[in-house]
């Protein structure tokens, strides 16, 4: 197994490509400390990951707080003695609209929990590792960051921002033998995806634009994301860092 007797936080864990990562960990043998806003989400994915015979641990926790942040890496770090694996996966999309439609609240909501977000995981979850001289830290980000769509920039603007960060904070603790990476999905079939598309359901008008603009032919399933984070999290990635990981279907070519 690629991740056996690792520990690992996956954040937005509830849902989507949260929970499909933390199963997918907990499938290659991690202990996955399972964080979510809605804590019945994440004890919903604990369930998931125990009845398949894996280990796990449910926490409620907001990524815009500090005290939240700390609270999961200490929690990980009691239960199993240790931090192999942060997932800085919570994310919320923009609803799109011009820029001049878009309510101050929304741009703030967006940059705390896209980017303050990341960057308080990174802040408690990196001197853990740097201490271990070893540890893997990643970061959803998504296809916006490099190719935008209309009416979406303030969540590209987020996204953005996140590639960067991992960018200058793999510089940082490099030398500590720890990686950051980020990720970068096209449009994924998860609660979000509706949100995007300016429909309170993803019908099959809407789904059909988007799939469009994918070379390969069809959007992306949580677990392709997963999949990548399991390599990115495993020894078989040990000389990535810094990087951020298209898995896209061919979007940003």
């Amino acid at each position: 197994m690629k991740l056996e007797d690792r520990i690992a936080i996956v954040t937005g864990a509830g849902s989507g490509i949260g929970a499909a990562s933390a199963l997918a960990f907990a499938r290659e043998g991690a202990s996955v400390l399972v964080v979510d806003v809605n804590e019945a989400a994440a004890k919903a994915t604990v369930e998931q990951i125990e009845l398949a015979g894996g280990r796990a641990i449910a926490a409620h926790a907001d990524v815009t707080r500090a005290a939240d942040n700390q609270a999961i890496v200490e929690r990980a770090s009691a239960a199993w003695g240790r931090l192999d694996v942060f997932l800085a996966n919570a994310g919320v999309p923009q609803w799109p609209a011009d820029v001049e439609n878009v309510e101050e609240e929304a741009f703030d909501r967006i940059m705390a929990v896209n980017v303050k977000g990341v960057w308080l995981g990174a802040k408690y979850a990196l001197p853990v590792m740097k201490r271990q001289g070893r540890g893997v830290f990643l970061v959803t980000a998504s296809t916006a960051a490099i190719r935008p769509r209309p009416g979406l920039q303030t969540y590209c603007a987020s996204k953005g921002a996140v590639v960067t960060l991992a960018k200058a904070l793999a510089l940082e603790v490099a030398r500590h033998g720890v990686r950051v990476v980020s990720i970068a999905p096209v449009a994924t079939d998860t609660p979000m995806l509706p949100a995007f598309m300016g429909k309170r359901a993803a019908d099959a008008e809407a789904r059909a634009r988007f799939v469009a603009t994918v070379p390969l032919g069809r959007l992306n399933r949580p677990e392709d994301l997963a999949a990548a984070a399991v390599f990115l999290a495993s020894d078989d990635a040990s000389m990535i860092t810094g990087t951020c990981v298209e898995v896209d279907g061919g979007r940003c070519i």
